[in-house]
């Protein structure tokens, strides 16, 4: 029997599980963003973009925390950030704490588009709102917060607070 057919039969066995239903809700949300991204005129935007541009404050941090954070190899970062470099999105400057280091930070072409991002994060929202109700939204936002905060690590914003303050010195 071939497996992908034993598989599509045995679907219904598969259990329905909450690392499951996260996974998908979070894949939807990433595609809705990045199609919404580019409709909003930011053509250079893709998920795999945004995943990287996630890790980068506002304020910009060191490429090597940058690599650290986003949990991929170099050579992948490199990649990414030279693309988002020759779209005009970042730039890399010398660290002056460092004279082999650079520091990435938004131009103003990025920092358009992290505008445009939240606006649009805020439509998704709203979106959302539309679909389950406020009360369940609000209870949604409350349990994801609850999970993260029981993992007991640095919330991303003040990891990237700490990074803001650290580079400004």
């Amino acid at each position: 029997m071939n497996l992908v057919k034993h598989l599509d039969e045995n679907a219904a066995a598969l259990p329905d599980h909450v690392g499951w239903r996260l996974w998908q809700a979070s894949r939807a949300w990433q595609a809705e963003f990045a199609a919404a991204m580019r409709a909003a005129g930011h053509s250079w935007f893709s998920e795999a973009r945004a995943g990287l541009l996630g890790h980068i404050p506002r304020g910009g941090t060191r490429q090597a925390a940058l690599i650290e954070r986003a949990a991929t190899t170099k050579q992948a970062v490199q990649q990414l950030l030279d693309g988002l470099e020759a779209e005009g999105v970042l730039e890399r400057l010398p660290d002056p704490c460092d004279g082999r280091g650079k520091l990435v930070r938004y131009t103003r072409k990025g920092l358009d588009a992290l505008r445009d991002g939240d606006r649009i994060k805020l439509q998704i929202e709203r979106g959302y709102i539309g679909r389950i109700g406020e009360q369940r939204f609000v209870a949604l936002m409350d349990a994801l917060r609850a999970l993260d905060a029981a993992r007991g690590d640095v919330p991303e914003t003040a990891a990237a607070a700490q990074d803001e303050t650290s580079e400004s010195n």
